[in-house]
């Protein structure tokens, strides 16, 4: 086995950091107040930027500190003030010195605008942090009455629907269902690889919208099984493709490969996600990056079909797939699919 693949699986020491985000208006507070009420997230610790955004007031149990209340739920709200890394790194030291309850995950419900990239290239890249903790599922919120013309006019908008793990339709109830049926298939096609999941008023959220990612050995593998299902797609200039390979491929070739084309193109390719069959190594390797940054790969006990094959999911702005295809075939050695060779 490679040692750099070897030597890079997850251990279950670094605490997960999920992202609720979603276009403003879309419900991503509501969202939020509804899963910390679950008695399975009772051990989750909140990042907001102000306690006066969000409707908890009737969460609220006690103050600990002008920057912390304790919620019925056993949850933590924190708020951020400043810079994100400072409010992570505070979070983690007050914690460690028992300040505050014990977590063992967190939760960073963005603003409305904002763009998730940083948000993870924080978590990624700064060492203190990547040490402690991980990267969980992304969680995006769009309306169903206002995502058409959201999806249209902002592209903040379609980054937070191309990164989402999860994509949650709210509004239904209120939607015409011509236009909750078109939000459905805008998103189906912006990100395949991410289930569209209605959320009601009365429909109690799941907390595996937390819980599970790819990380955790007891929902891994159902991740990845969804993520090679995924079909093309395209919305306006982001497209949605899969690059694939039948021969395993040489680690050091495919990790230079990746580590040209996100240095080049990483600003549009706006989530990368998939399995890799390495020369050498039985199971599969899986991967996963948002833009400029990918975290370390983690492995399955087993392929999900059976059959060893590269695949992976790409999503990109502006960026020409058979581009891409020729030069993931053309560095990495990769032979045409069978089809291709046969004309």
């Amino acid at each position: 086995m490679p040692r750099s693949v070897g030597k890079l699986r997850m251990t279950g020491t670094r605490l997960p950091v999920n992202i609720l985000t979603g276009f403003l208006g879309s419900g991503k507070t509501t969202l939020l107040k509804r899963l910390l009420a679950r008695p399975e997230l009772a051990n989750t610790a909140v990042l907001v930027n102000e306690f006066g955004e969000i409707g908890l007031d009737h969460l609220l149990l006690e103050r600990i500190a002008d920057d912390v209340v304790l919620l019925k739920s056993g949850c933590l709200c924190c708020t951020v003030r400043g810079d994100l890394r400072d409010a992570l790194m505070a979070l983690i030291g007050r914690r460690a010195r028992g300040e505050i309850a014990g977590f063992d995950r967190i939760v960073i419900e963005t603003t409305g605008l904002a763009d998730p990239g940083p948000v993870i290239a924080t978590l990624s890249a700064d060492p203190a942090l990547r040490h402690q903790l991980r990267a969980g599922a992304i969680v995006t919120v769009v309306d169903a009455m206002l995502g058409e013309a959201t999806l249209d006019a902002h592209e903040e908008s379609v980054r937070q629907a191309a990164v989402a793990d999860r994509l949650i339709l709210t509004k239904t109830d209120l939607a015409p269902e011509d236009a909750a049926a078109r939000v459905r298939t805008r998103l189906a096609n912006l990100n395949p690889a991410a289930p569209v999941i209605e959320l009601r008023p009365d429909d109690a959220p799941s907390p595996g919208l937390l819980l599970a990612d790819v990380h955790d050995d007891a929902t891994r593998a159902g991740e990845v099984r969804r993520w090679l299902a995924a079909g093309p797609g395209r919305h306006g200039a982001v497209r949605a493709f899969a690059l694939a390979a039948e021969q395993p491929l040489d680690w050091a070739r495919f990790g230079l490969w990746l580590s040209m084309l996100l240095n080049r193109h990483g600003d549009r390719i706006l989530r990368l996600k998939g399995l890799v069959a390495v020369e050498g190594v039985d199971t599969p390797v899986v991967i996963q990056g948002v833009q400029h940054l990918m975290h370390a790969p983690v492995h399955l006990d087993a392929w999900p079909d059976g059959r060893p094959a590269t695949k992976l999911v790409v999503i990109a702005h502006g960026l020409d797939p058979a581009l891409v295809e020729r030069s993931f075939r053309a560095f990495c050695r990769v032979a045409p699919p069978a089809a291709h060779a046969a004309a």
